[in-house]
């Protein structure tokens, strides 16, 4: 599902490269759950961010789905990983102004299917993330653990095989985490892969199948 090759991120300072991503090679097979583990500043959140076609590398190549991600004009891209990627991100960015419904919805814009066809979608993936009775609620009259089943809603919407969670549990209690993993274990079961940014030693502890991948300063250190 994730193929990359020598993959390499750098920013030139001074006239000296500083390398966030170092030769990162990983292969990531269809229906795997990959737990990325490091610390704040590792990296994870750049390989995640490149993975999505969010940001793009100095070097090296990503394939998703077999294709390279990062060389798609931007509104293949755009298209692509709203058919082909879900986000779920660390501080849910849910648009405060409109319903959750209406957030979910947002993913379905670049595929131009219907604002009926759409809102079907939303409803049905609300419910798959047992969020769809605060359908007509707007972010800011939930909680935490509600934006984050808002999040994974929107997430959800166009029904993608794959799910990039870039530290999900960061602002979630410890209830909440434990609930986002069993949501987790849910989409695994349905054979999604997913791939998990993350410091949080909760998932070490989890009780479905799964590989953990340690980054350390911009470079692979574990391959599960």
């Amino acid at each position: 599902m994730v193929k990359i090759e020598n993959l390499n991120k750098f920013y030139e300072i001074d006239g000296q490269k500083q390398y966030v991503l170092n030769a990162i090679n990983l292969n990531i097979q269809k229906g795997e759950c990959v737990i990325l583990k490091g610390v704040s500043g590792s990296g994870k959140t750049t390989l995640l961010s490149i993975i999505a076609g969010l940001d793009k590398p100095s070097s090296g190549k990503v394939l998703v789905d077999g294709e390279p991600i990062s060389k798609l004009p931007d509104m293949h891209l755009s298209s692509f990983r709203a058919q082909k990627i879900g986000i779920v991100f660390q501080n849910f960015n849910l648009l405060d102004g409109v319903s959750l419904a209406d957030n979910a919805m947002v993913p379905l814009i670049a595929s131009g299917i219907g604002l009926k066809e759409a809102k079907l979608k939303a409803q049905d993936a609300l419910k798959l993330a047992n969020i769809d009775h605060k359908a007509n609620k707007t972010p800011i009259e939930l909680s935490g653990g509600e934006k984050q089943r808002g999040a994974i809603a929107r997430a959800l919407v166009a029904n993608p095989n794959l799910i990039l969670c870039d530290e999900p549990t960061a602002n979630l209690d410890r209830a909440n985490s434990l609930s986002f993993i069993q949501t987790l274990k849910e989409l695994h079961n349905m054979g999604k892969t997913i791939i998990v940014a993350t410091h949080d030693s909760l998932f070490e502890e989890l009780d479905f199948e799964h590989r953990v991948v340690e980054i350390s300063q911009g470079s692979l250190v574990g391959r599960g």
